[in-house]
């Protein structure tokens, strides 16, 4: 089915029907997307104020045929919020839509409207004594709703799970520019199909979150906080199984780090402490979170005396302070920000069965060499088996110099993903940077049923059209 443009005759019906105070002026970041891999382009940018005006917004252009696109923080690596082809779009922000409607402690539940920061969301849970455990690098500016649409991962999923595993019930506005309230704060609710998790990870295909009620979780009367050098992504497995013998779920990070990425530091971030005079080739950042009477320092102490004893690790750093803690940190959140900085050819966010990931990374080494003298920084949450592998040119080159190689090296990475029973989207989601990925990797059956939901939820195709699904 065709689409229409959001054109001033449009906009004038919108006026006509929500006054003046919803419409905005296009700014530039609405049209850009962080990687600069797509260009916008917006017909018109609305900013509702409540779920009745989403509501109508959704239901006039679902009249008029004209197409949808939701929009968050803007943070998203793979192009969904952005749409580069087609009738220009309605942007749909909901940047003032940021209210926490309401927190029951006792509960371990808190509401908040789909517009609010993810910082905001863990600094009210923290006011009552409470955790809210997403925690991801854009913290300070990606939105809620653009987490639960693209099921976020970050780095305590090990612990606490996606996105939607932190998520009881969801108030969102359909393609017809119905509400679903669906709001619930109960754990167990049996009534039929589960709407939450079909909007949850569908990327503003399928309606627009307006708002959540998310799973609060006790916070830990004590963290430790440890950096290991460890011989090999082996022995990382290896020491991640140990700890969990020793800690059970007290083990809240596990995190990959190669030494291309602290060389990438030093490249281009010298100011980031790093807790070793000399890069080990391998090491991992491991956080514990204990209930109160146990010591995490205690516990990371007698992890690494055991570990050594095992010939799992060689070296360690554990923090003695929030400070120390706090610089362990730094080294493993500012690297993609030194990979910006450098400029990679090709970007992956994977995940691989945890006990393959030794062999994965060893044949991806093999053949991205016989592609060229690439730099390979592979990173990530190795506790869930998400990677972040990236590609990047030769020192002193620049990544456009690699741009008719990006399209091999894209499909090298994610043969060998496939080849190894993995995904080519672990967290970041699909967009519209993946969706022939999705097309050639993605099971028929799968992919069918998909399409079928699509056309029932969304028979005209407005709701943020060549995202996740080709047209």
């Amino acid at each position: 089915m065709s689409l229409n443009p959001a054109d001033d005759r449009f906009a004038a019906l919108l006026r006509s029907k929500l006054g003046d105070g919803v419409l905005r002026p296009v700014e530039e970041r609405y049209l850009e997307e962080p990687r600069g891999r797509f260009s916008g382009r917006v017909g018109l940018l609305a900013l509702p104020r409540n779920t009745d005006e989403v509501a109508e917004l959704v239901k006039l252009s679902a009249q008029a045929q004209v197409p949808i696109v939701p929009y968050g923080g803007g943070t998203g690596l793979v192009g969904g919020q952005v749409m580069s082809a087609g009738p220009a779009p309605l942007v749909i922000s909901l940047e003032r839509m940021t209210a926490i409607r309401s927190v029951f402690p006792t509960e371990n539940v808190l509401v908040a409207e789909a517009g609010a920061v993810l910082q905001d969301v863990q600094t009210a849970a923290e006011a009552v004594d409470r955790l809210f455990p997403l925690s991801l690098a854009a913290q300070g500016s990606c939105r809620i709703g653009g987490n639960l649409s693209t099921n976020a991962g970050g780095v305590n999923v090990l612990r606490y799970g996606n996105a939607r595993d932190l998520c009881l019930g969801l108030e969102a506005v359909l393609p017809s520019g119905e509400i679903w309230h669906g709001l619930s704060r109960l754990r167990k609710d049996n009534t039929g199909y589960d709407l939450r998790n079909l909007l949850i990870g569908a990327e503003g295909t399928l309606g627009i979150i307006t708002a959540a009620s998310l799973k609060l979780f006790p916070r830990p009367a004590g963290v430790g906080t440890a950096v290991f050098q460890v011989a090999s992504p082996e022995a990382a497995i290896d020491l991640l199984a140990l700890a969990r013998d020793k800690v059970g779920e007290g083990v809240s990070t596990f995190e990959l780090i190669h030494r291309q990425g602290l060389d990438f530091l030093t490249e281009v971030l010298p100011d980031v402490r790093q807790p070793f005079a000399s890069p080990p080739e391998w090491s991992v950042l491991i956080e514990l979170g204990l209930a109160d009477g146990q010591s995490p320092f205690a516990a990371l102490e007698e992890l690494f005396v055991r570990a050594e004893e095992l010939g799992q690790v060689q070296d360690g750093v554990i923090a003695q302070s929030e400070a120390q803690r706090a610089d362990l940190w730094a080294v493993r959140e500012r690297i993609p920000e030194a990979n910006r900085l450098i400029g990679s050819v090709s970007s992956h966010d994977i995940s691989i069965p945890i006990s393959r990931i030794p062999d994965f990374i060893c044949e991806g080494r093999e053949l991205i060499a016989g592609l060229g003298p690439f730099r390979i920084n592979c990173f990530g949450h190795l506790g869930d088996g998400n990677l972040h592998y990236n590609v990047f040119p030769p020192k002193g080159q620049h990544r456009s110099e690699f741009d008719d190689q990006r399209g091999a090296i894209k499909q090298t990475v994610h043969d060998l993903v496939y080849a190894f029973d993995g995904s080519v989207s672990a967290e970041h989601g699909v967009g519209r940077l993946k969706t022939n990925d999705l097309e050639r990797y993605g099971d028929p059956a799968k992919l069918g049923a998909m399409r079928a939901i699509k056309l029932a939820l969304d028979p005209q195709g407005i709701m943020n059209p060549g995202a996740v699904l080709k047209g």
